[in-house]
């Protein structure tokens, strides 16, 4: 192996060549940043889609997000429906108005979310709160001759709080969670890591 010493090298280039190289360095930065900065402009801090074709009926997928029982199955450790402060049934179908409390696995009950429906049509679409990340509208179509769940969550705050805590933190919480919503429904695996002992797992 040669190791290169950086002294000798920078002695043996002369002042002409080091200028250039790091005014050429200097402007592939510069040209760096600014795309950098481009892309980063160019995105919407306030909204994500987050799409998956899955292979089940699509009123079953509708009711993994409109009953407490389903659920529970794949996104929550408690989900509670309730109407009027009256609890729903198991598998009873939420209607705008409605309000829940949502526990997840790998966390506390410190950290319960609770909001409201704002939209439940019982078959293709329905909308939540999501307390400071915004609003969740979630549709269920046909597309290619497959059924897909498309998640899209909206009016995110688009402060440097916003784009770290909801829009990242939440769009990459949406995908491993529609991840294991296809695996229950297609092969009954719970991919959740359920062990509050393990912390800051991609599965939790």
């Amino acid at each position: 192996m040669v190791i290169l010493n950086s002294e000798r090298i920078i002695k043996s280039v002369s002042k002409n060549e080091l200028v250039k190289t790091v005014r050429k360095r200097t402007i592939i930065e510069r040209k760096y940043n600014s795309f950098n900065k481009k892309i980063m402009s160019s995105i919407d801090w306030s909204r994500f889609t987050q799409r998956i074709n899955i292979n089940a009926p699509l009123q079953k997928l509708y009711n993994a997000f409109a009953t407490r029982y389903l659920m529970q199955q794949w996104f929550l450790r408690l989900c509670e429906y309730k109407r009027n402060d009256e609890p729903l049934a198991d598998h009873e179908l939420i209607k705008a108005g409605d309000t829940y409390k949502w526990l997840w696995y790998g966390y506390p009950d410190s950290t319960a979310e609770t909001g409201e429906i704002l939209k439940a049509n019982d078959k293709d679409e329905l909308r939540f709160t999501f307390g400071k990340a915004g609003n969740v509208t979630v549709k269920f179509y046909e597309q290619q001759n497959e059924n897909i769940v498309e998640l899209i969550q909206e009016n995110i705050p688009d402060d440097d709080e916003g784009k770290k805590n909801w829009y990242v933190a939440c769009s990459t919480g949406w995908v491993f969670y529609l991840a294991n919503l296809k695996s229950i429904m297609e092969g009954g695996i719970d991919l959740r890591n359920k062990n509050i002992e393990l912390q800051a797992m991609l599965n939790a």
